[in-house]
């Protein structure tokens, strides 16, 4: 399965425009696609994000919008590097490269998606909003933990929507048990730990790169786990 080719769009600067290509996308793919899974569930996270920012939930708006926008970016990034034939980041190829297995199921592909953004993205669009706006982390982490508050809530209805019913699985079910398997708190627990790192890091960019290429690479390797294919 392919994208849509042409000229890569530029990177969003609201949650507006993040909303609007991920709608486009959307619109663009095949429902069964699991990219398409993923591209769903996160246009509903954003949604949900605009209408916080709307209803004065937050903080500091002006900063969440552009950590929005800025992490939105790397996912549509890496949607941009496969339509253009090039490698997207080690976290996100599971997704690209499985996105069509006959065996993965809605719900993998949701957390595969999710894993790839938040275990790696979000620490890297962290510290590049710190870096635009001269703050130091803790500018940001109220409303990290206000957007935190808004996935748990989501993460539920995700697993609610996409597993199958309780008639159809049991303890014992693999798929019961690779989906227990990983946790968003957890996943946001480590990121956050790794851009406070990165921070730390900020002025060894040799150290800073390495750093993130073993947090990509240990990202996709979860990935791979979390879309392992179970025969119906």
């Amino acid at each position: 399965m392919t994208m849509p080719t042409g000229a890569p769009p530029a990177p969003p600067r609201s949650v507006r425009s993040v909303v609007a290509r991920m709608r486009a996308l959307g619109a663009a793919l095949p429902p069964g696609d699991g990219v398409a899974v993923f591209n769903q569930v996160y246009l509903s996270v954003t949604e949900e994000v605009g209408r916080g920012l709307a209803a004065g939930y937050f903080q500091d708006p002006a900063a969440t919008e552009e950590l929005d926008a800025r992490f939105a970016g790397r996912y549509l990034a890496a949607v941009d590097a496969v339509a253009a034939g090039r490698r997207p980041p080690a976290c996100w190829r599971p997704l690209f490269e499985l996105r069509c297995h006959p065996e993965v199921r809605p719900v993998q592909f949701a957390l595969a998606g999710i894993n790839a953004h938040i275990g790696h993205d979000l620490a890297l669009a962290l510290v590049d909003t710190c870096r635009a706006r001269d703050v130091e982390p803790a500018a940001l982490e109220g409303d990290f933990d206000r957007v935190g508050i808004l996935l748990t809530g989501l993460e539920e209805r995700i697993r609610e929507e996409l597993m199958p019913g309780p008639d159809l699985l049991d303890v014992a079910d693999p798929l019961t048990h690779l989906v227990g398997s990983w946790s968003l708190d957890r996943a946001r627990d480590a990121a956050w730990a790794a851009f406070r790192a990165l921070w730390g890091l900020r002025r060894l960019p040799e150290l800073a790169e390495e750093f993130t290429e073993r947090i990509d690479a240990g990202v996709g390797l979860v990935g791979r786990f979390l879309l392992t294919p179970l025969p119906s």
